[in-house]
């Protein structure tokens, strides 16, 4: 059997009560057996008396299984965070909060919309390497849908109204690889050359469309594609379409994006991408991420919101 579920009668054989999803989450937090958070001792038991609870011979801490991860404090079933995953990775466009309310039985939209954030945050695995060989690199914007508002925004490289984002995609084989997308503040070389840092490995070739703002940037090599009277997606066809399937896929699931959590939304954009031929089991990489990564709480969640 597969580690992760591949059809949805498997999953429900595979998760069907509290105890099977504690389970699959003991073996991916502690695939060679349990270690304590706190003093790092690898002797301990099962408690009988506290659910999915383990507790340390050498410090006595008890630690839940969810206790740490993106699951942390939750109130929610495992099963429903389960399900939410597995919908999550596998639905073939994507999936809102107010879908995953309906179709979970959730109480309230608020329910929903936190357990999509947390999951989002599940979706950038902590240490994941940068892109490499090459990279297509260009910056693009995307209508801002306010509140209130339609999907808006001026035209060309003009910032009225619009949400700017740059875009990289690995180019091997004939066609692409994985992709890196980030919000910026604008097109400047320090913004450019901050995304290029953090997303493309030293000695990685960057193809650009020639804007200015490219060249110097540190450890790469800069391959400008001066685009002229061409269209761009001529010489940087990839990233252009990558672009393309953004702005239809935030329009179809989400009806538009907005200013706030739009690098979360980017990400579940990217993270849904590279595993495009691997669906299913970017279920159990959300799963895994999951146990990894810090906690985060509502306010926590919410700043992006209260700042913007």
């Amino acid at each position: 059997m597969t580690d992760f579920p591949r059809s949805l009668l498997e999953f429900q054989q595979r998760f069907p009560d509290e105890a099977a999803c504690a389970g699959y989450l003991r073996q991916l937090r502690w695939p060679e057996g349990f270690v304590c958070p706190a003093c790092g001792g690898t002797r301990g038991w099962a408690l009988a008396t506290k659910a999915h609870t383990h507790e340390c011979a050498d410090c006595h801490k008890q630690t839940s299984v969810t206790a740490g991860t993106v699951m942390h404090g939750s109130k929610l079933p495992l099963t429903v965070w389960f399900w939410a995953a597995y919908l999550m990775a596998t639905h073939s466009n994507g999936i809102s909060a107010l879908q995953v309310q309906k179709q979970l039985g959730l109480g309230s939209y608020k329910s929903a919309w936190l357990l999509c954030a947390k999951l989002r945050r599940a979706m950038v695995a902590p240490e994941r390497s940068p892109l490499a060989g090459l990279v297509e690199v260009d910056e693009a914007s995307i209508a801002c849908r306010t509140k209130d508002d339609p999907p808006a925004g001026g035209g060309g490289r003009s910032h009225q109204g619009k949400l700017l984002i740059a875009g990289a995609v690995e180019v091997g084989d004939g066609g692409p690889g994985r992709i890196r997308l980030a919000q910026i503040a604008d097109f400047s070389a320090r913004s450019l050359h901050a995304f290029l840092a953090v997303n493309l490995a030293p000695g990685t070739t960057a193809r650009t469309d020639g804007w200015a703002s490219y060249p110097g940037a540190p450890d790469l090599n800069h391959d400008p594609r001066v685009v002229g009277a061409m269209a761009a997606h001529i010489v940087l066809p990839w990233v252009h379409r990558v672009f393309s399937n953004l702005k239809t896929w935030a329009l179809g699931v989400y009806h538009g994006l907005r200013p706030q959590h739009l690098q979360a939304y980017l990400d579940e954009f990217v993270f849904r991408f590279n595993r495009r031929r691997t669906r299913h089991a970017a279920f159990r990489s959300i799963l895994a991420i999951g146990v990894a990564i810090t906690p985060a709480t509502y306010k926590m969640l919410i700043a992006p919101e209260t700042q913007g």
